[in-house]
């Protein structure tokens, strides 16, 4: 049993933290004959799946000439090069396969901030205020 452990903790790699929601640049080592070389794929990231162990997998989703194109990766793939971070928006749900019905492909997304809800308060507080005179 430890042999297992042992083999799946070396195929773990450092990627960063992303959930679904994020905008994130892959980029894949693609080998042609003798060469190889990389490509970038950009897009939401609609589902993540397995966890964070060796078999965990996600879904990623751009529109490419008005056609939306998905791609699956394994989390821990020798094939990636990287993972970038473009954009951190927060969603309600864990799976996004609405946003394949959707026309313009943009889900309801929240921009991630740090603001305390007692900041939040007090302003929804002073605009009731402001529209009571």
């Amino acid at each position: 049993m430890s042999i297992v452990k042992n083999l799946k903790a070396e195929q773990l790699q450092d990627i960063p933290e992303f959930k679904t929601g994020y905008t994130v640049k892959v980029h894949n080592r693609i080998k042609e004959g003798g060469k190889e070389r990389i490509q970038i794929f950009e897009g939401l990231v609609i589902a993540r799946k397995g966890g964070k162990g060796a078999n965990a997998t996600f879904m990623v989703r751009k529109i490419s000439n008005g056609v939306g194109v998905e791609r699956i990766y394994p989390l821990h793939s020798p094939n990636i090069a990287k993972i970038e971070i473009v954009k951190d928006d927060l969603v309600r749900q864990s799976k996004l396969y609405y946003v394949r019905k959707l026309r313009d492909n943009t889900p309801r997304v929240r921009k991630n901030t740090t603001k305390s809800k007692t900041a939040l308060s007090k302003n929804k507080k002073s605009t009731k205020k402001a529209v009571a005179k």
